[in-house]
């Protein structure tokens, strides 16, 4: 049986070696974007210098031919479902008898006035970044335009290369439609802190054309003129599925797929970022462009194609980033609207750069979720007690079984009981500090 995987990111990658692992099917994994895989989540590091391409390859370049995955770089054009061919640009064919589509995401486009030109672009793709390094030659001010996870990183990016920057965000404050307002407030002082031209309640009107098909400026909706000779569109990202037109196979935001990551279509299978869930699980969204989900999508695949019937569940919600020096992590329900039954104890440092959000259900007591910053949780201890729902005193009692290498990082347990007395009225009291053993011990029960 020869299977074909189109994409070689995080999830048509873990696909590719899990099929392998149990069988001895033919594997060929097609991408246009480079020879070999490597971990997208590092493209920023490649720029600012930390990290060579060749760092950012997981395998070795030996390990596809050793373990038999056959490797074609080429660009799939059209999906011929009845025939169950592949179009590739160039008129060839590729045949295949099971198809999995993780062709992953592009970079969001709202019609803007000049988004075509030259200069312009997200930052996605391998190539994104080529044009970026390219384009950073003599570069007096880049324009940002979006306030998300993607936006901040090509900020840091440029930063790190003394490069003004200028930021679009048509929020109020960045990335309020995610973050609490606490949180957003503070990353928007840590990006002004860092010299970033922050504009809140800003939004894009018209990217000026320099006559030569290069942008030279961008206008705003307050009839501002910001001149630039970059300009980042990092206003999210959306499924990359339009080589799937007249395919058969059913679309809407992504692919279409069930719990067993089947598509409409015999034999055809969508994963990673490409595809949309037709009914989620609770707490989770029909389409998640999450590191993670793309990983967990790929072996539950490979289990499937392998006649292991598996369906894919992707547990509690958790994610974590960077905006700049603060680190983010958020484990379960974290609403930056959230309905009244949600509590939250929020504690903020005195230095404005760390904060603790934990919320529980009001009626039950029941813990949802955590909403960290410049703080480090144990992912393993947050997700048992989401997992069993467990009470939010008994959660702050035994806060410190969450900490992160506590013999290196600050303990702020005591701070966080303190807040939750004060607003309940309560005198709760942790419990004496863990040891490692106790940890695992706990995780094991």
């Amino acid at each position: 049986m020869h299977i074909a995987i189109i994409g070689n990111g995080i999830s048509g990658i873990t696909a590719a070696r899990y099929i392998r692992k149990m069988s001895d099917h033919n594997i060929t994994v097609i991408s246009a974007e480079t020879d070999h895989f490597f971990s997208r989540t590092a493209l920023m590091y490649i720029y600012m210098g930390h990290m060579r391409f060749k760092d950012t390859k997981p395998y070795e370049d030996w390990f596809w031919k050793k373990n038999r995955i056959d490797l074609l770089n080429a660009y799939v054009e059209k999906v011929d479902t009845q025939n169950k061919k592949l179009v590739l640009k160039g008129s060839s064919n590729l045949s295949y008898d099971k198809l999995i589509i993780a062709s992953g995401s592009k970079s969001n486009k709202f019609g803007w006035p000049g988004q075509d030109l030259n200069r312009v672009q997200g930052l996605y793709s391998y190539q994104d970044l080529e044009s970026m390094e390219k384009y950073s030659e003599g570069l007096k001010r880049a324009v940002i335009v979006g306030g998300g996870l993607i936006g901040i990183e090509m900020a840091e990016m440029f930063h790190s290369r003394h490069i003004p920057v200028t930021m679009l965000v048509r929020e109020k404050n960045f990335w309020d439609i995610v973050l609490p307002i606490d949180e957003s407030k503070m990353i928007n002082r840590h990006i002004l802190e860092h010299g970033i031209d922050l504009r809140l309640e800003t939004e894009l009107k018209e990217i000026v054309d320099d006559g030569a098909g290069q942008a030279k400026a961008v206008t705003t909706n307050k009839n501002e003129t910001i001149e630039c000779q970059f300009v980042g569109l990092t206003a999210g990202v959306s499924p990359n599925i339009g080589f799937l037109e007249g395919s058969g196979i059913e679309t809407q935001r992504g692919v279409v797929v069930n719990e067993f990551l089947e598509t409409s279509v015999p034999d055809v299978y969508a994963i990673g970022d490409c595809s949309q869930q037709r009914n989620p699980l609770p707490g989770r969204q029909p389409v998640e462009a999450i590191w993670y989900t793309g990983k967990m999508m790929g072996e539950t695949l490979a289990y499937n194609i392998c006649g292991k019937k598996t369906t894919y569940d992707p547990g509690i919600w958790f994610n974590s980033a960077k905006f700049f020096d603060i680190e983010y992590q958020v484990y379960g329900t974290v609403l930056a609207n959230p309905p009244e039954n949600h509590v939250s104890i929020f504690w903020e440092h005195h230095s404005g750069k760390k904060s603790i959000r934990i919320i529980y259900d009001k009626n039950t007591s029941e813990i949802l979720g955590f909403n960290l910053m410049g703080v480090r949780y144990r992912h393993e201890v947050c997700e048992k007690w989401l997992r069993e729902k467990v009470s939010v005193e008994t959660v702050l009692q035994n806060l410190s079984l969450a900490n992160f290498d506590p013999e290196f990082f600050d303990e702020y347990e005591n701070d966080v009981i303190a807040m939750y007395n004060k607003q309940s009225g309560k005198h709760l009291q942790k419990k004496k500090k863990r040891s490692w053993n106790a940890v695992f011990d706990y995780l094991n029960t």
